[in-house]
């Protein structure tokens, strides 16, 4: 019987830009992943500038240098490519950023907890590899990457069978705590998804009722033993997760065993 595992660490280091693929990642104290969604962009209301408001963000490709001080930016389909040291050209990169947008852009740090699109569940998201290619399954143009980058989770489980991950949440009030290598995680609630995994990851064309389908494919193959508390719609798929501020400093490695624990309160 395999044994479930590891198998790939992403991080987003830009709130909606592109990731990178991490053999390790630390734990914040406040259970998200050190860098994940570190930056933001942001517009004059303050509101984040993201896949779901703004199509131009799909054509923008990313690349961080190894201590992520350096990043450049790229428009899909054209060579200009511009490098900006984070700390010391913020303000040219705003500038750049809020040329290519047409509207003014700012650029947020948040080292603490990043900028999780969950505030309540601010640990990594979780899905199986096996997952991945059942969702894609569903989509015949669409390839398995295809897929993972527009679910955009965090932890990928190699060794175990599609909606494996369906094991890691409870009633709600509960959470389902699992080990990771020397990390324990709680799994809370199954992810509510938006409208960024309907559109390509490269051009943000939408595929046509991708909603529709996904949400009538996920309901037909939800195991039975899903608790389905959760389901008011199936439009849900990966794994939110929260992290004690006793696991700070801990460190998430490609590789890691998993081992489900079993079923705890929240309010613990």
């Amino acid at each position: 019987m395999s044994v479930p595992y590891l198998a790939n660490i992403f991080i987003y280091p830009i709130k909606s830009l592109d990731r990178i693929s991490v053999p390790q990642a630390t734990i914040l104290e406040s259970g998200a992943l050190e860098h994940d969604r570190e930056w933001a962009l942001v517009d004059q209301k303050g509101f984040f500038v993201n896949g779901k408001r703004n199509a131009k963000i799909y054509l923008l490709r990313a690349s961080f240098d190894n201590d992520l001080g350096t990043i450049s930016l790229q428009m899909q389909g054209t060579e200009q490519k511009v490098t900006f040291e984070i700390e010391k050209e913020k303000t040219v990169l705003e500038s750049w950023l809020s040329d290519y947008f047409g509207f003014r852009v700012k650029f947020l740090q948040n080292t603490t907890t990043g900028f999780p699109d969950d505030t309540k569940a601010k640990g990594p998201t979780v899905i199986s590899t096996a997952t991945i290619k059942a969702v894609a399954s569903w989509f015949p143009e669409l390839s398995t990457e295809e897929i993972r980058l527009r679910l955009r989770a965090n932890l990928e489980i190699g060794g175990v069978e599609a909606f494996w991950e369906d094991q890691l949440f409870a009633q709600v009030g509960d959470c389902i705590q699992f080990q990771v290598g020397e990390v324990l995680l709680e799994g809370i609630y199954p992810c509510k998804r938006c409208v960024v995994p309907t559109r390509d990851s490269l051009t943000g064309i939408t595929y046509p009722n991708f909603q529709k389908i996904f949400s009538a494919k996920r309901q037909e193959t939800l195991p039975s033993w899903v608790n389905r508390e959760y389901f008011n719609h199936f439009y849900r798929l990966s794994v939110n997760t929260k992290v004690s501020t006793s696991e700070a400093g801990k460190i998430l490695c490609q590789g890691d065993k998993i081992k489900i624990i079993g079923a705890t309160s929240t309010q613990h």
